[in-house]
């Protein structure tokens, strides 16, 4: 994976995890941050350049939904 490519998913990790801690309920706070752990986790190994910019846009998303939400 190319440096700007880390450098992306790491902001977008951060960015995922720091607003799902403004949910204000604790089940959705806590699920939604396992759920990012776990996602990130299980891709971690994923080394085509297609699915990685699959999974970034796909997070993109999410975080949006997230940002609605809270």
């Amino acid at each position: 994976m190319a440096a700007s490519s880390r450098a992306q998913v790491l902001r977008l990790y951060r960015a995922l995890l720091r607003e799902s801690q403004r949910f204000s309920s604790y089940n959705y706070r806590t699920y939604a941050i396992r759920r990012i752990r776990d996602a990130f986790r299980e891709n971690k190994s994923i080394k085509d350049a297609e699915k990685i910019e699959e999974l970034v846009n796909k997070a993109k998303a999410n975080l949006e939904v997230i940002r609605r939400q809270v």
